[in-house]
């Protein structure tokens, strides 16, 4: 939201109070307190003069301090508020001299000025990372409306990302966000998924602590300024210290929470029956027949919203008139080794029998006059489940607890984004502030079902609404996207924003959602399906089997996903990372690479995980241009090589796409490409790439825990590879490399790749001299 008229003047009906100076500071063992007039106190008759800006700061982890900007402290609070987490040992320290008050937690400092006009400065290993300076914190009235607003130093040449699952260019700078969930698609600046949380790449992140409505104005109002402002007397956010963008994930995904751990099942292909295309059990067993006879691995089925009645969505029956037999049908598919995926929304139609249900029992959102909200957009008459009731939320859990009975794995928790405002909560939330916050405590009802009923690990949801602290309850897709280039391109910048907010994992709907996509869009697409954290075939009004397109369709299919089930062992590592420090398995390129230039832009590319780096190909000529860090990078498809730093134009086949492993990398490639939940440890082959230096790649088993350590060294002209356990079966590649002049531990055999080492039974290590 915008409030001035250019750099000298306010808007018309805005008044604006500004702090002036800290005037009276007040320590605390773990926090500070600085009391701004918005006059300078030059006599005593100032005093008499308000408002005054009231800015205590605390820190609830070390490196990251919390601001919380005061006017009227009487002013009732209202939730809904993420709960975030704490350490009471934070080791917080404050120091108060003539020329600045400071609060220290680890290497972050919050400093005020004493000596001088208004200025709070955040100050790490000897240098400002950001501040607040002269008008840019204020108390602002307009339009009869009263907002606290911050703005905090953006410099030179500094970028920032995040502020949720965004569909535009990466680079948020220039860009007005509001934080407001939309059902919206993907080619809107709407989006289903906003978080209050941008990063940058000077250091420091910031979480704006409000569960409604945040105004951001990145560059764009003050060019010099990251602006943020919320409705209100209070105004709460976080400076979190880097230094680099992982840490400043690892400490955000540490104060709000981290991805849950999926079951290995998870990363395997999923099939939908598509949105309004027709199906029932003759059509969907067709499905799963064509792909088991054109040896297309499958790992999850999808029913989508006709496996209910229309007009009765959601009341969780099956259309009898369809699947008469749904228990037996569920039954006959898994016992063909698949799990299954059922659509749900928290929208209760009235010709559901669950609404004269909820309507009595006091389960569904009314509006202040005591009627039940409803209205016919998506479903005739819908009401909205209220889960601040806590009864609300065992009934909706209740009806979905006996679809886990009948053999069901998982949900699909659809919409949950147009929530309305003109409602009243069981538990008095501010509809404002719960519109955001309500996709939180709908997935957060599914998947914590998910986990008691199927165990921690095992619980999985495809959800599309989310804002802070919903990375909780994974995976997360990108929503309605167009069948093109465009879609697939806006589809990329959205996941990749989002993973800079701390969602480890996220999908979309190969192929798009909107519009049939031409056999060219839709084989650009699988690969980079399959080559992201979770990989569905999803459309709108038309089916997503291969064959629907053409045969090289299923080609294309069967070899991705058949690499993709190689690769768990790879993909098993960076999914730990994403549960244990944040870490998304999608990376954008200034993750990876925050001290190179060239990669601050890129969002039509990315690292899969720390060691693959993917360009998808956005063209039906299988041209592509991309670029390549530092290092000599080696094709993990082909085997060919490209010294970056550079950029790259190639032109590849429907089966191709640059897939690049980073210099000196070790990829441990599994036995297995039929399933991605097999003994990853089994059988493995660690490809061993050139670099100097050593290296340690863990194989975790797939229910999560680690089931192996391999530890890699590469120095005086040999290759020495250990594993800290037995493991059957296992190989070292040495990619690119002659036949050593010296092997122990295993045999050597000369490849197209390099030289491939099979272990010799029982070898612990192996040991190759060039």
């Amino acid at each position: 939201m915008k409030f001035t008229d250019g750099y000298w003047l306010l808007r018309a009906g805005v008044v604006a109070a500004h702090p002036a100076e800290a005037y009276q500071i007040v320590p605390g063992t773990d926090s500070l307190t600085v009391r701004a007039p918005v006059q300078r106190i030059e006599r005593r008759g100032d005093l008499a003069m308000g408002p005054v800006v009231t800015v205590r700061c605390s820190s609830p982890l070390p490196d990251v301090i919390g601001v919380e900007i005061t006017h009227f402290d009487g002013v009732q609070a209202r939730g809904p508020e993420l709960a975030l987490s704490a350490d009471s040992g934070a080791g917080v320290e404050v120091s108060v001299d003539a020329e600045a008050a400071v609060l220290t937690s680890g290497s972050l400092s919050v400093r005020f000025a004493r000596d001088d006009d208004w200025r709070m400065d955040f100050v790490a290993d000897g240098r400002v990372l950001t501040g607040s300076r002269s008008k840019a914190m204020a108390f602002i009235e307009a339009e009869g409306r009263h907002y606290v607003r911050e703005q905090l130093d953006l410099g030179v040449g500094h970028h920032v990302y995040g502020l949720g699952e965004r569909f535009g260019p990466l680079v948020r700078n220039g860009q007005s966000v509001d934080i407001w969930n939309e059902d919206g698609g993907t080619s809107t600046e709407q989006a289903y998924k906003n978080v209050p949380f941008y990063l940058t790449d000077a250091g420091y992140g910031v979480f704006v602590h409000h569960s409604g409505r945040v105004s951001f104005e990145v560059g764009s109002e003050a060019v010099a300024r990251t602006q943020f402002s919320v409705e209100g007397h209070k105004l709460r956010y976080y400076v979190i210290h880097g230094p680099t963008p992982k840490d400043i994930l690892r400490r955000f995904t540490a104060l709000t929470g981290r991805p849950a751990r999926l079951p290995a099942w998870s990363y395997g292909l999923w099939l939908s029956t598509s949105f309004t295309t027709s199906y029932d059990e003759e059509t969907v067993t067709s499905f799963i027949d064509g792909m088991a006879e054109r040896d297309l691995p499958l790992s999850v089925f999808h029913f989508d919203c006709f496996w209910m009645r229309e007009f009765h969505w959601c009341d969780f029956t099956w259309d009898p008139r369809t699947f008469p037999d749904p228990a037996g049908m569920l039954a006959r598919l898994k016992a063909r080794g698949l799990r299954i995926c059922l659509w749900i929304n928290p929208y209760i139609a009235q010709q559901s029998a669950l609404f004269a249900e909820g309507k009595e029992r006091g389960y569904l959102l009314r509006r202040p006059n005591g009627d039940i909200w409803q209205w016919d957009r998506w479903q005739p008459g819908l009401a909205v489940v209220d889960f601040t009731n806590p009864a609300a939320r065992d009934w909706f859990a209740e009806h979905l607890g006996a679809l886990l009975d009948m053999g069901v794995d998982c949900f699909k928790t659809d919409f949950g984004e147009r929530i309305p405002l003109d409602v009243e909560y069981f538990d008095g939330s501010d509809p404002e502030r719960m519109h955001n916050h309500y996709a939180y405590l709908y997935n957060q009802v599914v998947f914590e079902l998910l986990e008691k009923r199927r165990g921690r690990g095992e619980a999985v949801l495809f959800a599309r609404a989310a804002t802070a602290g919903t990375q909780r309850f994974p995976v997360h897709w990108s929503g309605d996207c167009e069948a093109a280039f465009a879609g697939m391109a806006q589809s990329l910048r959205g996941g990749l924003s989002l993973g800079l907010c701390g969602f480890g994992y996220w999908s979309h709907d190969i192929g798009g959602f909107i519009g049939r996509p031409d056999a060219a869009v839709f084989k650009r697409w699988i690969a980079f399906g399959l080559l992201s954290s979770h990989s569905r075939l999803h459309g709108g009004w038309s089916y997503r089997v291969p064959w629907e397109f053409d045969e090289e369709a299923v080609e294309v299919l069967r070899s991705f996903t058949r690499l993709k089930m190689r690769l768990m062992p790879y993909l098993s590592r960076i999914a730990e990372e994403a549960h244990t420090d944040g870490l998304p398995m999608m990376r954008p390129m200034v993750l990876e690479f925050p001290d190179d230039p060239a990669c601050a832009h890129l969002d039509t590319q990315y690292m899969l995980g720390d060691s693959l780096l993917v360009a998808p190909v956005f063209s039906a000529d299988g041209q592509v241009r991309y670029y390549v860090p530092e290092g000599c990078w080696t094709s993990l498809l082909t085997g060919a090589t490209v010294e970056g730093p550079r950029w790259v134009e190639e032109r590849h086949g429907f089966d191709s796409l640059p897939v690049l492993v980073r210099p000196g990398a070790v990829i441990p490639v599994g036995a297995v490409d039929d399933r991605p939940d097999y003994d990853h440890a089994a059988g493995v082959t660690l490809r061993v790439h050139p670099g100097p230096g050593a290296a340690t790649t863990r194989i975790m088993s797939p229910d999560g825990r680690p089931s192996v350590d391999f530890f890699v060294d590469r120095s005086d002209g040999r290759t020495r590879v250990t594993a800290d356990r037995p493991v059957p079966g296992w190989s070292v590649l040495l990619v690119g490399a002659s036949t050593p002049s010296s092997v122990h531990g295993a045999v050597p055999e000369a490849v197209p790749e390099g030289t491939l080492l099979r272990t010799l039974s029982g070898a612990l290590t192996v040991e190759a001299v060039e």
